[in-house]
């Protein structure tokens, strides 16, 4: 019996000792997920002029001009907007991308976000961005596949029908 306890001893020090250690099962590696970064074809740009309106303004706010740049993501758009040269009267309420070619207005399409009360002009200037998380993946597609068949649009307290206005352009 001894000799068999012997025999059994060494079978499982054997064993323990010189079988090949089994390898631990790696765990996987999440790979980063990169944050979306705005490339040339997403981001587009408006030269935004009271002459631009249908019909253009000729009052004190035809002296208002600026630019605006508006980033798409599939489901986005941001709108980086820059307006000066106003009359110190000037209230911006609102602006949105519209459709329709130079001259043609057309119906809203893109909405800023902006809405009456949310900005102060400064000496006849502002620089503000808003985003509209909610828009229309079909829409951004067929803006990106022809900007200028689109316009940016800010309306004034004065000029309800818009103020400035430029067609839209890759950037």
């Amino acid at each position: 019996m001894r000799l068999f306890a012997g025999i059994a001893a060494a079978a499982i020090l054997a064993a323990a000792c010189g079988g090949p250690a089994a390898a631990p099962t790696p765990s996987p590696t999440p790979s980063p997920t990169a944050s979306p970064v705005p490339t040339v074809a997403n981001v587009f740009k408006a030269d935004l002029k009271a002459s631009n309106e249908n019909p253009p303004i000729t009052d004190a706010e035809a002296s208002c001009s600026g630019t605006a740049t508006v980033t798409f993501t599939s489901t986005s758009a941001t709108f980086d907007v820059s307006i000066t040269g106003c009359p110190a009267s000037t209230v911006i309420n609102i602006g949105h991308i519209h459709e329709g070619a130079t001259g043609v207005n057309g119906g809203v399409k893109i909405d800023s976000t902006l809405k009456a009360g949310d900005i102060t002009l400064s000496n006849g200037a502002v620089t503000f961005s808003r985003t509209n998380t909610a828009a229309d993946p079909a829409l951004i597609t067929a803006i990106m596949a022809n900007p200028s068949g689109y316009y940016v649009n800010f309306h004034s307290g004065v000029h309800t029908g818009g103020v400035i206005r430029g067609q839209l352009s890759k950037a």
